[in-house]
């Protein structure tokens, strides 16, 4: 985008001032045009947050390119004029810096335009939103969230009327109605067409915890110690009433990470794929003799897990292998084939060849849950067994048509407590597997891009790979690669797939929500007997680790020195190990 001159800048952000009612981001913008800081002011300016990953997500402050309250505010009055007067939406927020107040002011804005807002008393994890939905008959949710984004940042996602997530064509629909419309004024007017903004109280909670409880059927006197940490995030009470409703031992709870708190300080970054952000739940569990130590993030959607290993260690799952025992665990609960189990591109290909040798139908989609819940539910002869993503997301109930970290954490003590019983655990139930269908060993890799433009800089690093793809990467061979550039099966996207010898795959793509470029690397061998696993699975993850650094520079090349597109496979990019 070209630059503005400095007047159309100053123009800009004093016409944003005069609609602020906030005076942290007033007083952001006052001292960028007094200290007439151009290069601040254009990168506020120059562009607006966008729905992204079923809504918009950024870093908080002044301007349309990050999340404040004017910029909620035209999101509700784009998302009013979509709806019409006489809709009503459901409102939910979690603990970060400001999502109570942009819940708020969201529905003051909704209800000025005719459209009735109930906002759930306090915050919530955000599969009770999706719930909430379907559960009251409203035609949107709001969830105030940005998952596990970093503390500065924050979102909104959006829930349709079914509790999933917004799609297409709705989310282009109502992307044009934000851009037509008018920025609400600093002083709302009062609802309008009979509309009103009210209060749903917690009962809404109990509901849910009730609903997601009814579908495990627990044993008798499970047997199995949890510790447990919400991260800081909104999870930990729904979490605990969960358990006690299905009259399940206590989880014991990470005291510094129980409370929410925005600034989550006992953490380097809120995700708990994140290195350390698992330390302090493992060494409470080992600390108290647990069998399971699980994390939810933020906001609750997505369970992680860690369980101890023979050699004293404790051993955090990848989402695949989560998502390979729960395929497992609910095959087993059912009669009859016709289910369904869906799964993304990036995830392993474990969970395909589970649910296939069960006669169950396996299908992919792109990543994202608006795509995973789409496909889920697109067959009405077919019931959705699991629908997951790699990055800790599990939809296990009809209740819920996002993934649940809650429910999730319900299904996988389940699933330790039969295997406890049985004499096993669920690492040794996932070296069953391996020997079944292959061991699968993944790793998800990211580089980082910073400063203006972070984001086209992640999108260009594969589309420099598009127009010079390697012929080796980290020492093997590609032996073919998958474009979806162009869909195929699947709708277009920004992701390469590149198949190498020795059984190895490497996906390239871009972040739908941060300025980042993901990798996600499988490499699967034949193993005869379970007491190969532990040995077969370190060499294939340390192949896997060897891979990391040659690819991270491979991405990083100088893009101006590559081939220009339509040379074919180069040989100058290929790095070895």
């Amino acid at each position: 985008m070209s630059v503005r001159r400095n007047h159309e800048l100053d123009d800009l952000a004093a016409e944003w001032l005069a609609l602020d009612p906030d005076p942290v981001t007033r007083g952001e913008l006052e001292q960028a045009l007094s200290s007439d800081d151009q290069a601040a002011l254009e990168d506020r300016f120059d562009r607006r947050l966008e729905f992204g990953t079923a809504g918009i997500r950024g870093a908080q402050g002044a301007g349309p390119n990050r999340m404040n309250r004017v910029t909620v505010r035209r999101m509700a009055a784009g998302i009013g004029a979509y709806l019409g007067p006489g809709a009503s939406v459901v409102i939910g927020y979690d603990a970060r810096h400001n999502s109570d107040t942009f819940a708020a002011d969201a529905a003051d804005v909704l209800a000025s335009m005719g459209v009735s807002a109930g906002v759930i008393d306090g915050h919530v994890p955000t599969p009770v939103v999706s719930y909430a939905v379907r559960s009251l008959g409203a035609q949107l949710g709001l969830m105030v969230t940005a998952s596990h984004n970093p503390p500065a940042d924050n979102g909104c996602k959006v829930f349709l009327a079914d509790g999933a997530q917004l799609r297409a064509p709705i989310d282009f629909e109502i992307e044009a109605e934000i851009t037509a419309a008018e920025i609400p004024a600093r002083e709302l007017g009062g609802p309008t067409h009979g509309a009103v903004v009210s209060t749903i109280d917690r009962a809404i909670v109990s509901r849910y915890i009730d609903r997601i409880v009814a579908d495990v059927d627990f044993r008798d006197d499970v047997d199995v110690r949890v510790a447990y940490t919400p991260l800081h995030g909104v999870g930990r009470d729904v979490l605990v009433e969960t358990f006690v409703a299905a009259l399940l031992p206590a989880p014991t709870v990470v005291g510094i990470q129980g409370d929410p708190d925005p600034d989550f300080p006992t953490v380097n970054f809120p995700n708990p794929e994140e290195p350390g952000a698992m330390d302090a739940v493992i060494a409470l569990a080992e600390a108290t003799g647990a069998d399971l130590a699980i994390a939810n993030d933020p906001d609750g959607d997505r369970l992680a897990v860690a369980v101890p290993s023979k050699a004293g260690e404790w051993r955090s799952f990848t989402g695949d292998e989560v998502g390979a025992l729960l395929c497992d665990r609910l095959i087993q609960t059912i009669h009859g084939s016709s289910y369904k189990v869906v799964s993304t591109v990036v995830c392993s290909s474990l969970v395909a060849k589970v649910a296939e040798r069960a006669g169950l139908v396996h299908r992919t989609t792109l990543t994202g849950f608006k795509w995973i819940m789409a496909e889920a539910y697109a067959d009405p002869d077919l019931v959705p067994l699991l629908a997951y993503e790699e990055s800790l997301g599990y939809a296990l109930t009809r209740h819920v048509r996002d993934k649940d970290g809650i429910s999730a954490a319900l299904w996988f003590v389940e699933l330790t407590d039969v295997l406890k019983q049985r004499g096993s655990s669920p690492a040794r139930r996932l070296d069953e597997l391996a020997v079944e269908h292959g061991l699968h060993a993944t790793r998800q890799f990211s580089v980082r891009f910073a400063g203006p433009g972070a984001v086209e800089q992640a999108g260009e690093a594969v589309q420099a790979l598009r127009r010079n793809p390697p012929s080796h990467m980290a020492g093997s061979r590609v032996v073919s690669i998958v474009d979806y550039i162009d869909g195929g099966d699947l709708p277009p996207t920004n992701l390469l797939r590149f198949n190498l010898e020795g059984n190895i795959r490497v996906l390239v793509r871009p972040s739908g929500t941060e300025p980042k470029t993901k990798l996600y690397i499988e490499h699967v061998v034949d193993i005869d007997d379970v007491s190969h696993a532990v040995e077969t699975r370190a060499q294939a993850l340390a192949t896997i680790d060897a891979m990391r650094t040659p690819l991270e520079e491979l991405l990083l090349a100088d893009r101006p020195t590559r081939r220009p597109p339509g040379s074919g496979i180069s040989d100058a990019f290929a790095r070895t190990t």
